[in-house]
């Protein structure tokens, strides 16, 4: 019988880094797509699937073998022979049966049950209030074009680097439920714990009722994959994140349609103007379900603002088109604001634009986006 080999098998014989203790999965730079100049690509390795996949490029893609013959520079039809010269395994060896190894990949710990939004807007309420944000964070926001008015009603905050427990014990001591509210766990001890454990700028994902539906941090000093959500994933009684919408401002007949939910708020305090956010380009699961509320509530008019970079990453570009056909399917019309491409976000194309004298009313913008393309 051929011999079987796990991921648990090769992993320590590739030039790769080793899985967490205790993850059954985990992710790597693709050596494909990971390129300077280029947004990086995430090769996920599954332990117990013994699968892998970049899901930025789609291309690298396979399973024990395939990721065995790659790194190690041989061809797939040879890996096979390759590892059993390598392992050499003993057949008399109790972990051998019938020529397949039996190994043990980590267990994933038990994960809580996602809290309704009524649950998790109470207990992230509650940590806000329990949190400050530094000088340092304030003053990147007042640069972004908020004020400090803005920046209080927002409630953005500085994730802690301390009393991860203690913060932790003091909301469960007052009777905010942790169990099921991404960001939560118990530790070996049985503590609940926060799982905060990357300096950044906490931000509120709202629905169109202002409840939080989670939390998303900017990390400070990170270029590529700057903003990550507060999420206990793959932890005891943790529980991860979905990607939700952010609606910034009310519910109106024409909305802006933007990535990024701390753009959707610095848009929508420049400009006046309705901005619904989703995490990113790709985060769209949540954006239908999203949207027929909102038309149900009076929404007719949609135009899409994503980053100017769309147009030149292909990656993005694809994405892209998935939205218009998505939004092409629905009851309303919809079209897609262009600007000057050295600026790539709207925050900063509108706020350049309030430096240099102009004005923030929606108007303005109309007439400032020169580029702007209508629903047919």
């Amino acid at each position: 019988m051929e011999l079987r080999y796990q991921m648990t098998d090769i992993i320590p014989l590739l030039p790769i880094p080793q899985p967490p203790y205790g993850k059954s999965k985990y992710d790597i730079p693709c050596p494909l797509c990971d390129r300077p100049n280029t947004r990086h690509g995430k090769l996920n390795i599954n332990l117990k699937k013994n699968v892998f996949r970049c899901n930025k490029c789609g291309e690298f893609s396979g399973g024990v073998l395939d990721l065995y013959a790659y790194y190690m520079n041989i061809r797939r039809e040879d890996a096979l022979s390759a590892l059993q010269g390598k392992m050499s395994p003993c057949r008399s060896d109790p972990k051998w049966q019938g020529g397949q190894k039996r190994v043990q990949v980590p267990d994933t710990p038990k994960e809580a049950a996602l809290a309704d939004i009524e649950i998790r807007n109470r207990t992230y309420q509650a940590l806000i209030n329990k949190l400050s944000l530094v000088s340092d964070h304030r003053e990147n926001l007042l640069q972004r074009g908020l004020n400090d008015e803005v920046i209080v009603s927002l409630q953005y905050r500085t994730t802690p680097m301390i009393g991860f427990h203690a913060i932790a014990e003091e909301l469960a001591k007052e009777g905010h439920q942790l169990f099921g509210v991404p960001g939560f766990y118990t530790d070996d001890d049985g503590r609940w714990m926060l799982n905060a454990v990357r300096r950044g700028i906490m931000i509120p994902c709202r629905d169109r009722f202002g409840r939080i539906e989670r939390i998303h941090v900017r990390i400070d000093n990170e270029r590529r994959g700057k903003f990550r959500p507060l999420s206990s994933v793959d932890k005891l009684n943790g529980c991860s994140t979905e990607n939700w919408c952010h609606l910034a401002g009310p519910v109106k007949e024409n909305i802006l349609l933007i990535e990024g939910y701390m753009k959707a708020d610095i848009v929508h305090h420049l400009t006046g103007e309705t901005v619904l956010a989703v995490p990113g380009v790709t985060g769209l699961h949540h954006l239908e379900d999203t949207l027929n509320d909102l038309i149900q509530n009076g929404t007719k008019h949609v135009m899409t603002c994503f980053d100017m970079d769309y147009l030149k990453n292909w990656h993005v570009e694809g994405a892209y088109a998935k939205l218009v056909e998505l939004l092409s399917t629905m009851s309303i019309t919809f079209g897609t604001y262009l600007w000057h491409p050295e600026f790539n976000g709207l925050d900063d194309y509108v706020w350049g634009f309030c430096l240099n004298g102009g004005t923030t009313q929606h108007s303005n913008l109309v007439e400032l986006s020169t580029y702007k393309k209508t629903a047919s």
